[in-house]
């Protein structure tokens, strides 16, 4: 993380050192077009998009550790091993606690089905499953006993 921040750091300070350049540069030469202003200007664009990759990178990390936690506080409350809230009954859903295993395995299954959906053909998935009216996923046992 701290390589993450340090290179949008970098980024950032090599982008407003750029933007200076640029504007240094258009005032030394009176607000004429010369070669010195549009190097200049190139390379704050060529900064711009520097920066804008930093950030980038740097948002995709962060939603990459959201999604990380989010699923790491999903599998502590389906098995159990959240320890409760003081005060809270540790039964308050009085559901069962599932393996982690159980978890992933229906996450993967419903990923799958949203991608389906997406590509479009939710209306032919139901050629390639053979019991249409079967409970939510066949290929899990504990689905069929449910």
């Amino acid at each position: 993380m701290d390589s993450i921040v340090d290179a949008l750091n970098n980024a950032y300070q090599d982008f407003v050192a750029a933007a200076a350049a640029a504007l240094e540069s258009k005032e030394s030469s009176n607000g004429q077009k010369t070669v010195a202003t549009d190097a200049a200007l190139e390379n704050f664009k060529q900064r711009w998009e520097l920066f804008r990759v930093a950030c980038d990178q740097a948002e995709e990390f962060v939603e990459s550790v959201k999604q990380r936690i989010g699923s790491e506080c999903l599998v502590d409350e389906a098995t159990g091993s959240v320890s409760g809230k003081p005060g809270q009954s540790s039964a308050t859903s009085g559901l069962q606690p599932i393996s982690a295993v159980r978890l992933e395995q229906m996450s993967k299954a419903v990923r799958w089905l949203v991608i389906e959906l997406q590509h479009g053909s939710g209306a032919s998935s139901a050629s390639t499953h053979p019991n249409p009216s079967a409970p939510f996923d066949a290929r899990f046992t504990e689905d069929a006993t449910q």
